[in-house]
């Protein structure tokens, strides 16, 4: 199935503790430094063009569900665990990892806004002892691959007691900023003074990393909760003057994040992208006629006060990951049907489409018949090779990279990721 002996996940992170890192030789072309931009094409050794594309995987922090494996650990040990999963990258011949780096209103690295994340040492605001975007950018670098940092804007807790937030969290400074709703805490979206600091927060990282992207997931105002209600009714009173309803209002403030971030980052530095990835449907075509052809439930549009498409239709964004985690012919949102959707979304912008693939689904009892075939994911990108406008894929996430349940991993890469590539810039 591979092309390749792979060093096994816990060997790699024992030889990292020990000091020793591993020249990793690919059966195909590797190429050695940080993936720039050249404006050339790759070539095989065998000579044929390989298109550049993005391969990427989401590691992600939050609840320690890929890294670090636990709280509490030892530096060197974090250390060793977050190289393993940047060396698992190299090996899976993927050019990208997405690093979630603001979890929880808090930071991967030392930052003058927010404290150290207590998915490190079990404690928030406890300094680690090392400073792990930092060194993932380094490490990243190093093996030629790109680090986009990963941020959720508003998310504070999961958990709605203040009192268990580090002393010194803004939340806890600034109480009026904060909603309690469906068991967690939000910074409320709809107060000027949020967006504000939760984008010096976050441009903190872009100034002080040589990062390749700011990469935002799915979260904008909180999913909906049956029966719960995100109280911002005094913030509308107060800002809302002159729409036409709350939910015209939230998606402005939606639109400004993204706008205000995107302008920000490029007066920082130009050449870093900004992507976001969001729930795989905008909305759905009995909603709205330029909508999919889909019966989702959530509507990023209508739910989450998230105007994804209009995003890039506006040219705001670098790039658009949609989250299409459903598998070929599932009746309420095709993956087939969705991909076609957002080519045409895409289509004559400046925005890239990358994909976002469910490999945590492939073989996952719970899950359809079609995850329980490896081959599924492989036919994610046969079918995404027919659209010019799909410039890559990014898998979630790195531990199921890592295990590759059923062999799904194992199968994307043998039948398409056989030499590496850059990403597209």
């Amino acid at each position: 199935m591979r092309q390749m002996a792979r060093r096994s996940f816990v060997a790699g992170a024992a030889g990292v503790v020990a000091g020793v890192v591993s020249t990793v030789t690919l059966a195909g072309d590797a190429f050695a430094g940080p993936s720039r931009p050249t404006g050339a094409p790759e070539h095989s050794r065998h000579g044929h063009v390989v298109r550049r594309e993005l391969r990427g995987m989401w590691v992600a922090t939050v609840a320690n569900l890929d890294w670090p494996s636990a709280p509490g650990l030892t530096a060197a040990a974090q250390k060793a665990e977050l190289i393993a999963y940047i060396d698992e990258a190299v090996d899976r011949r993927l050019n990208t990892v997405v690093l979630q780096v603001r979890p929880t209103a808090d930071a991967l690295w030392p930052s003058p806004y927010e404290p150290w994340a207590q998915y490190l040492t079990g404690v928030q605001g406890k300094d680690p002892g090392w400073d792990p975007l930092g060194t993932a950018v380094r490490e990243a670098h190093s093996r030629g691959l790109e680090l986009h940092a990963w941020f959720n804007p508003y998310r504070v807790a999961n958990h709605t007691d203040p009192s268990r937030l580090a002393a010194t969290h803004p939340a806890r400074l600034h109480p009026d900023w904060v909603l309690p709703y469906g068991g967690k805490l939000y910074y409320n979206p709809g107060i000027p003074e949020v967006r504000s600091f939760v984008q010096d927060a976050m441009l903190d990282a872009v100034r002080r990393y040589d990062i390749d992207a700011v990469h935002w997931d799915d979260y904008f105002y909180p999913y909906p909760v049956a029966g719960q209600v995100f109280d911002d009714d005094a913030t509308y009173r107060k800002y809302g003057a002159g729409f036409p309803d709350k939910a015209a209002w939230r998606r402005d403030n939606t639109d400004k994040l993204v706008r205000e971030t995107a302008e920000r980052i490029k007066k920082i530095k130009k050449n870093v992208q900004f992507g976001i990835s969001p729930f795989g449907v905008w909305r759905n075509a009995s909603t709205d006629p330029l909508g999919s052809d889909t019966k989702a439930g959530v509507q990023t549009y209508d739910d989450l006060y998230a105007d994804t498409r209009g995003w890039i239709r506006k040219g705001w964004i670098d790039y658009i990951c949609p989250q299409i985690y459903w598998n070929i012919g599932f009746a309420a949102a095709d993956y087939a049907k969705l991909l076609s959707w957002w080519s045409e979304v895409v289509r004559g912008t400046e925005v890239d489409l990358f994909v976002g693939e469910a490999l945590y689904k492939a073989g996952d009892p719970a899950q359809p018949a079609a995850w329980q075939d490896p081959a599924e994911l492989s036919r994610h990108i046969d079918l995404a090779a027919r659209y010019d406008q799909v410039r890559g894929h990014v898998y979630f996430s790195g531990k199921d990279v890592v295990r590759d349940r059923i062999g799904a991993m194992d199968r994307v890469v043998g039948d398409h990721y056989r030499s590496r590539v850059r990403p597209p810039r």
